[in-house]
């Protein structure tokens, strides 16, 4: 075959030498009669001579990046397989995709945990997921945000788009309309999660996207997204910053270093039912453009609606005309705008009171002291506060504490170790100590969950609609194993706990902390309705559950070294990197990533 083709071609090769012969003897003529062609033909050469040796060549075809991965036009969705098998880091996806917040592809629903082809090779800071919008930090710090809520439904815009760089961001929370970012310094960035909202006004300051000794200002690298750093009202202590945020729909709750909680409104919506701890605050002033503490700022407030109509829920006849629950000065104020308040406010009945813990429900709000007492306060209407069933308010506008102690027998103290929210369910990891005694009872840890349990959410076995006193999650709590090391039996604890807005867990259970089985277990249950439990099923399933792999094994979250982590652009970031796999909801869909290990 190989001869063949050589004499086939043997004549055209024949034909191409004697005319580059021909050319070339002209050529020779030419540079004769003009020698200054000959010179800049030489300097010419000599140039491509150089650029060909300075930049290598490669064989192997260019590899395209997570974000082109996104977009292009075959599936990028590989179902079943074992994720811990690759050397490669694959972030797993499943439920509901109406919005294209898991994958850019046109499919509605995934019924089984797929793999997400373009995030392969890539570890993330964080991840949220919220309505119809999804973000992310990669491994750089850098902020990418999409969703059809954030691009307007423009499927030419459905890839992830850089919003927020160079700021060194480790957490992010979604809100209704707004993004709200924690950077390591403990400076927050609020950004809209609309792109059509993302342009600098006209005439504004461009943000710089580093520091004044930075080369943005040379290379054109200056932000063209806008957005809004929300500071605390009063200046913080030295060396005390911001080390956490939470968000429900329509507020946001900070805690600093030192144990301070703070709140921040996102809209007109933000104190309905007194989730922010205090009803007056100050916004800035749309009238005045040059603003200074002393003035440009408009004091408002916010009035929980069980104090602005209490008498929503009787009967007409006893009915009053209903109080407006925001001052009349935020009457013109647009409060989608990412500056309708630009500070977070201390919480009144909080100061003085070291907090180890926020956490924050659709619209209620939590706060853990160091020694495990909790407080509670906002909408109670599903019993979501786990108050008990002897507070029959709907709204509660003062921090009050939780007793968890009343499902425990008398010879154990509880304390609270973790709080999660989600919605209006909400779950407390709590231990209980046995006292000292003759035959001491070992140590044990559950997981009590209140709130609305309609569609199973509770784990206990029960569709409650509303529970306010909070009842032990089943196989999940109270559980033991041996342990080698310390001769005796140890709890086993939740690793960390997700709830969805729209009513399901996912829980990652510590069972290798004391024997290596390989990993932690991911268990689920709650609503299923778009297959957001990843059985493959549309059956809610009101008790915790293993999930397992389509060969049948235990779906596992592991942690280990990574050989290599790519960024959202397909460069190298770093080597050997620790990184474990995180389970992070949404509104009926969740997903497995693996995030840095700080």
């Amino acid at each position: 075959m190989f001869r063949r083709a050589g004499s086939s071609l043997s004549p055209n090769l024949r034909k191409f030498h004697s005319q580059a012969s021909s050319t070339v003897r002209n050529a020779r003529m030419r540079f004769r009669t003009h020698p200054g062609i000959a010179i800049s033909s030489g300097v010419f050469a000599a140039y491509i001579l150089w650029y060909t040796n300075s930049r290598p060549i490669h064989n192997d075809a260019a590899s395209q990046s997570p974000l082109e991965n996104a977009t292009k036009k075959k599936s990028n969705l590989i179902t079943g397989g074992d994720i811990a098998d690759s050397d490669d880091l694959r972030t797993v996806v499943w439920g509901s995709n109406k919005y294209n917040t898991l994958t850019m592809e046109d499919i509605d629903v995934i019924r089984t945990p797929s793999i997400a082809e373009w995030l392969d090779g890539v570890a993330l800071r964080d991840l949220a997921i919220y309505k119809d919008n999804a973000a992310c930090v990669d491994s750089r710090g850098d902020v990418y945000q999409w969703g059809n809520g954030f691009t307007g439904g423009d499927v030419q815009k459905r890839k992830p788009i850089l919003t927020l760089r160079e700021k060194n961001i480790t957490k992010l929370r979604l809100t209704e309309g707004k993004l709200y970012a924690l950077s390591a310094s403990g400076k927050v960035y609020a950004l809209s999660t609309e792109s059509a909202k993302q342009t600098l006004r006209p005439g504004a300051p461009t943000p710089s996207s580093d520091s004044w000794w930075g080369t943005g200002w040379l290379w054109g690298e200056d932000e063209t997204v806008d957005f809004v750093e929300i500071t605390p009202e009063d200046t913080l202590s030295w060396g005390e910053k911001i080390v956490s945020i939470e968000a429900g729909d329509h507020h946001v709750l900070a805690l600093t270093s030192k144990g301070r909680t703070f709140a921040h409104p996102v809209d007109k919506k933000a104190n309905t039912f007194g989730q922010l701890g205090l009803r007056k605050f100050k916004v800035p002033n749309p009238a005045v453009h040059h603003r200074s503490k002393t003035n440009g700022h408009l004091d408002v407030e916010l009035i929980p609606k069980s104090l602005a109509d209490p008498f929503a829920n009787s009967s007409r006849a006893t009915h009053s005309s209903p109080v407006p629950t925001a001052s009349e000065k935020l009457l013109g104020i647009d409060d989608s705008n990412i500056r309708f308040c630009t500070n977070f406010f201390e919480i009144p009945a909080l100061k003085g009171i070291q907090m180890a813990q926020i956490a924050a429900g659709g619209r209620t709000s939590f706060s853990r002291t160091p020694d495990g007492r909790v407080l509670s306060w906002g909408a109670n209407d599903f019993g979501q506060a786990g108050l008990g069933s002897n507070v029959a308010l709907d709204t509660i506008i003062v921090p009050t504490e939780v007793v968890l102690w009343k499902s425990s027998t008398n010879r154990k103290t509880t304390k609270c170790m973790d709080i999660t929210a989600g919605g209006d369910l909400t779950a407390f990891t709590v231990e209980r100590t046995g006292v000292p005694s003759p035959t001491p009872s070992p140590t044990t840890i559950d997981l009590l969950v209140c709130g609305n349990g309609r569609w199973g959410g509770l784990g206990s076995n029960t569709y409650s609609s509303s529970q306010s006193t909070p009842l032990r999650a089943k196989n999940v709590s109270g559980l033991l194993e041996y342990s080698d090391a310390t001769q005796s039996l140890q709890p086993i604890a939740p690793h960390a706990v997700t709830i969805s807005p729209t009513g399901h867990v996912l829980l990652t259970l510590n069972t290798g902390a004391t024997t290596d089985v390989g990993g932690r277990d991911l268990v689920v249950w709650g609503k299923n309705y778009e297959s957001e439990l990843g059985n493959g099923k549309k059956s809610s399933i009101p008790i915790p559950t293993t999930l397992e792999t389509p060969e049948g094994g235990r779906f596992m979250l592991r942690r280990r070294k990574a050989k290599r982590i790519l960024d959202l652009h397909g460069k190298l970031w770093k080597r050997n990197v620790l990184v474990e796999q995180c389970a992070v909801v949404g509104p009926e869909n969740s997903a497995v990533y693996w995030k840095i290990v700080s």
